[in-house]
């Protein structure tokens, strides 16, 4: 017998021995790394995304889009920690399943036991859409975002790894056949007001096409995207123009709005942004049916997300900054969201928060600020992401910089919104 086989028939023996150690050492945490939820150091990979999407969708047709990739990671990990052994693949099969048990213990927002339809998350940022859709019934069953900050807060309540980059046919590939919604706020930053509105010019508008490419082969029976007001209007309305142009030759029938989280969603924040709901003719027979929700009262406050206690002093402005004066000056009401400007400091007159940025955490532009009972301070990453309809006692928070935080929240959705808007989707449905 050849020495390569001796070793091999030894390494085995001792699986075989240590088999029961195995178990008792494969859990979430040891396998993608201490705290994979919130850890900072390494970037997630399509691996640990395989292996999450793998264990959310175990018992599921779906998983066999990411058991191969999963089952790999498994290897990788037991390869290091064993490395004079050698790993089969029913050692690493056997470890595999026995993470379920242990991974279902660390998803805060789990899945419906019994879903009532299927989607998939592009551009998924921090969860908004699936936290919506979930509400209403739904399961997630791919999911992508490049951003590594937005990542981890995404894992660190769905137990998803998201997927990376969406442009990428490896990427691509890992989508299963068969889902009924794909949904997305896909990036924004090209047609807004506040940037160089450069639309498909930028490879972050160019990103449709992405969108456009996924519902050309799976044709899914609803797109469901979000994007700035200013989508519209870009380029003369060519741009908008363009993506309807692209959506209905597929035969989709498409139909969009602008909303605002203070008029349609409850949510006390001037936001407005354009919803598309494009419907495929061939798969919903109602699909004329679709209506955007209405208006509805407007019966929460500020008060009701802003918290009265006293806050971390890192977000108070103390008397040496060079600003204080004025904003002592200027700020005279408890009872609203003043908006800093750079230079000069802006009264939101409807007593309802400004509409909050992705670059309000960075360099003092478009911050929301308060004059509470302890001074002038601005708003905190957890307010804010409570003004985007998130569950602020349950949604976990990484530890990673408030510059991060805030960048999510003025990302993101408004949940409740997405969560109107997705039980019309589902009537027609």
């Amino acid at each position: 017998m050849s020495e390569a086989k001796i070793r091999k028939s030894k390494s085995i023996s001792l699986l075989k021995k240590e088999e029961m150690k195995f178990k008792e050492e494969i859990t979430i945490e040891n396998v993608l790394g201490e705290k994979y939820k919130i850890r900072t150091i390494q970037p997630l990979n399509d691996g640990e995304a395989a292996l999450t999407h793998y264990l959310h969708n175990s018992e599921n047709p779906e998983s066999k889009f990411f058991k191969t990739e999963a089952l790999n990671q498994i290897k990788k990990f037991l390869e290091k920690k064993e490395p004079d052994n050698y790993i089969s693949k029913e050692v690493a099969e056997d470890a595999l399943q026995g993470l379920l048990i242990d991974f279902e213990n660390t998803v805060p927002f789990k899945a419906p036991e019994k879903p009532s339809f299927k989607f998939i998350d592009l551009f998924a940022g921090i969860g908004g859409f699936r936290l919506a859709l979930q509400n209403l019934g739904g399961k997630c069953v791919f999911t992508s975002e490049w951003d590594e900050h937005a990542k981890k807060t995404y894992s660190a309540n769905f137990g998803d790894v998201p997927f990376g980059d969406i442009t990428k046919r490896i990427t691509k590939d890992f989508i299963p056949d068969d889902f009924d919604i794909l949904c997305g706020g896909f990036p924004c930053q090209a047609f807004s007001i506040a940037g160089y509105q450069k639309g498909f010019e930028d490879s972050r508008g160019n990103l449709f096409f992405d969108i456009e490419k996924i519902a050309r082969k799976h044709r899914p029976k609803v797109l469901f995207l979000e994007n700035v007001k200013n989508l519209r209007s870009h380029d003369k309305t060519r741009t908008f123009g363009k993506i309807k142009e692209m959506l209905i030759d597929l035969q989709y029938e498409v139909y969009d709005e602008v909303l605002n989280s203070m008029t349609h969603a409850n949510i006390p924040q001037n936001r407005e942004r354009i919803f598309i709901v494009a419907v495929n003719k061939a798969l919903v027979p109602n699909w004329r049916g679709f209506r955007f929700p209405e208006p509805i009262p407007l019966t929460r406050s500020i008060h009701d997300i802003i918290q009265n206690d006293q806050m971390d002093p890192k977000y108070y402005y103390h008397p040496e900054h060079q600003y204080f004066q004025q904003l002592d000056e200027t700020m005279n009401n408890n009872d609203t969201i003043y908006q800093w400007r750079r230079v000069y400091v802006r009264e939101n007159k409807s007593n309802v928060c400004p509409t909050l940025t992705a670059n309000m955490g960075a360099g003092g532009h478009n911050v929301p600020i308060i004059r509470d009972n302890f001074g002038i301070r601005k708003l905190t990453p957890e307010e804010c992401f409570g003004f985007q309809g998130y569950p602020i006692d349950t949604y976990i928070l990484p530890n990673i910089a408030n510059s991060h935080l805030y960048k999510q929240a003025g990302n993101s959705v408004t949940v409740p919104l997405i969560q109107r808007i997705g039980e019309r989707i589902l009537d027609i449905l």
